[in-house]
């Protein structure tokens, strides 16, 4: 016993060492997230964004945020083309997003590749190191501007847009005079170009719209006119986008008018013509497996003398979640900028089922 002793004495120390160098080797705080700037719980859509921004703890290197706003469904943010965010050296991420009642953030490694939306969001495991959510904040104090317009309510944008290019838009550049009539203007302010946009707060599907429009003939060729529906969730059916559009995409010699039925790259898709001088009214009938255009001159399309028609059968998509957009920017595609501010004035717009 004296002999084993002195083994037993020894070996104790030795285990516990190995038990606490043990410790230090394995003892690693789990990763987590935390928001430090959380959004307003707002009604989703692509009109406006704003800033979140958070920490991290425990990251490695590498690793990425992955953001969602929930509307309905999650959606990635802050666009399906750039939705990663980066983490800082201190662990700080910071990003914009659009608007929701709720916001995620998701810890990854750099090979996560993350859905556009999502019903319900991954799960910690294999590549999702981490997730958080937040509930947004109790009052959007940045409602939209809303103009009131042929008897509808219109969101006014107020975020950049990537059609035609980068463009920022400005509210003050959409509004409606003491008649009712809608304007819109492309201006230049201090050597900056900002475009509008107005989006109809609801949707209306199959029917007929008319847009009321007066001279458009003199538009600068670097400026663009759309009146379009846009499903922001419908990528699957191209937006559900159908477009009358007046520009002549910043080449003067080419007709100023044409009709589209997305995606516009197949040529069987668009249908171009040549608007005239004066008011006229553009307009499209919207049925399924079919989109009847028709533009005449003057305030009623039916009556007045017909100045083009086209007819698509093919691709038409089905009504979702679309609005009507009517917006005015600068396609920065073409060779020159605008050579002065433009204005375009909408005198009514009408929807029958």
């Amino acid at each position: 016993m004296i002999l084993r002793a002195p083994r037993q004495v020894f070996a104790l120390p030795l285990l516990i060492a190995c038990a606490c160098g043990g410790g230090r080797q394995t003892d690693r705080v789990a990763p987590s997230i935390e928001f430090t700037a959380v959004p307003p719980a707002a009604a989703g859509g692509s009109d406006r964004t704003t800033r979140i921004a958070g920490r991290v703890t425990g990251a490695a290197p590498g690793q990425r945020i992955v953001l969602y706003a929930r509307s309905g469904h999650w959606w990635v943010q802050p666009l399906t083309v750039q939705p990663f965010t980066t983490v800082q050296p201190d662990g700080t991420w910071e990003s914009t997003t659009h608007l929701g009642t709720e916001y995620a953030a998701l810890l990854v490694e750099s090979a996560f590749r993350p859905s556009d939306t999502a019903v319900a969001l991954p799960k910690p495991g294999g590549s999702v190191i981490a997730v958080a959510t937040v509930k947004g904040t109790g009052t959007d104090a940045q409602a939209p501007k809303v103009l009131t317009f042929s008897g509808y309510e219109w969101h006014v944008r107020q975020i950049p847009s990537d059609r035609g290019g980068q463009n920022d838009y400005d509210p003050a550049n959409a509004w409606t005079d003491a008649d009712g009539l809608l304007h819109l203007r492309l201006a230049n302010r201090d050597g900056h170009w900002s475009s509008a946009e107005v989006i109809l707060t609801r949707s209306l599907g199959y029917g007929t719209y008319a847009f009321t429009v007066r001279d458009t003939s003199t538009l600068d060729p670097s400026a663009a006119f759309g009146m379009i529906t846009w499903d922001e969730a419908a990528l699957d059916q191209n937006h559900r986008e159908l477009d009358i559009e007046i520009s002549q995409w910043g080449d003067p010699r080419v007709p100023n008018a044409q009709y589209v039925v997305q995606p516009y790259y197949v040529p069987a898709n668009v249908a171009r013509f040549r608007a005239p001088a004066g008011t006229l009214t553009h307009a499209f009938r919207w049925e399924s497996g079919r989109v009847s255009f028709r533009t005449a001159r003057g305030k009623n399309v039916m009556a007045g003398s017909a100045v083009a028609s086209h007819q698509f059968t093919s691709g038409v998509p089905s009504p979702g979640t679309e609005r009507v957009r009517l917006h005015l920017y600068y396609f920065r595609y073409g060779p020159r900028p605008p050579q002065k501010d433009v204005e375009v004035v909408v005198e009514r717009f009408q929807y029958l089922p």
